[in-house]
């Protein structure tokens, strides 16, 4: 069963069903359909989380052993598999068709993916999920629809504006529905609700800290080392999180990856950078990184964000600022091939 992201919350107050996933690049959809499943969870008495990244070399054994195990601690368990390459390999497929054949007992599964490509979508494990799963889609909102949405945002807290000021918000987001996001709960913060005037918006959005984290993406795709260096000495100094600066990152090089792919299949460049939303200006400063980077560099580089996702929430052992510096650094001394 296929579901959007609207229809998951009236959905979960039906019950857990046995496995969801979750596919799709749009980060603020992943997490906000995470969060909407991980409560509806708690609220149904689950009270333990195990959380699986499917890596380079991961040993799908512990998959089959979390299935056989007993909980010390909860008789209604949640488990997380996220499969950042959407790539499970043979034995992750056979283990995937495994799960969709047999439920595990007392237990809600999330199977995490991103936008796949044909081969995948033409596989036998992602037939079983399609046939046997929850399948939310988190899609990207398109440029004509993104003031709706922040409209049907700002009205979640009681708050309306023109839709002249809506498209000036969404102008200024570039499509970016975190910052998006970002926006409007900063508006909320700021001002009660009702009607929003233009004036009192563009003050509210123009108003930015000196240093921004997504200057510094487009310091690292411009090979300016010196740069992304001093932006992230700036966001450090006023006080940013590493989660904060680690997302942009991450908005920053999933649609490279997508071009790239979309560049070694012999597809149309212009074509590709439209798809992922890449417009005007930043096709050509795209248009460079894609030159500098591999594949291999650009999926490591994510990879790596991943990890140091973990290191910022005490998950991983690690400094995350540290490595938030290494990785912009190297990326941003990547010349051209």
């Amino acid at each position: 069963m296929r579901l959007t992201q609207a229809q998951l919350a009236p959905h979960l107050k039906q019950g857990l069903q046995s496995i969801y996933v979750l596919i799709g690049d749009e980060p603020l959809a992943q997490r906000e359909s995470l969060d909407a499943i991980r409560a509806e969870a708690i609220s149904q008495g689950y009270d333990e989380r195990t959380s699986l990244i499917v890596e380079r070399n991961f040993n799908w054994q512990q998959v089959q052993n979390f299935g056989q195990s007993i909980s010390l601690f909860s008789s209604r368990r949640l488990l997380e598999l996220n499969i950042p390459n959407g790539k499970p390999g043979l034995e992750g497929g056979k283990a995937l068709q495994a799960l969709t054949a047999k439920a595990l007992p007392d237990t809600t599964i999330i199977i995490i993916l991103p936008t796949l490509e044909r081969d995948a979508k033409n596989s036998a494990w992602f037939a079983a999920l399609e046939s046997h799963a929850q399948l939310i889609s988190l899609n990207e909102v398109d440029a004509a629809s993104l003031p709706k949405w922040i409209a049907g945002r700002l009205a979640q807290h009681g708050q309306y504006t023109s839709q002249q000021t809506l498209e000036f918000l969404a102008h200024q987001v570039e499509g970016n529905l975190l910052a998006a996001n970002q926006e409007v709960e900063k508006l909320s913060l700021l001002y009660p609700q009702g009607e929003l005037s233009e004036e009192t918006v563009r003050e509210a959005v123009l108003n930015v800290s000196r240093y921004d984290a997504f200057q510094l993406g487009e310091a690292v795709l411009a090979g300016d080392a010196e740069r992304a260096t001093r932006i992230l000495q700036g966001l450090q100094d006023e006080g940013e999180t590493a989660v904060a600066v680690m997302n942009p990152l991450i908005w920053v090089l999933r649609p490279l990856v997508r071009i790239k792919q979309a560049e070694m299949r012999g597809a149309n460049l212009a074509s590709a950078m439209t798809s992922a939303r890449i417009y005007g200006d930043k096709q050509t400063l795209v248009k460079r990184a894609i030159s500098r980077f591999s594949l291999r560099q650009l999926e490591a580089a994510l990879q790596k964000l991943a990890d140091i996702d973990k290191m910022a929430k005490g998950v991983m052992l690690g400094d995350a600022w540290l490595e938030i510096s290494r990785l912009c650094f190297g990326l941003a001394k990547v010349r051209a091939r």
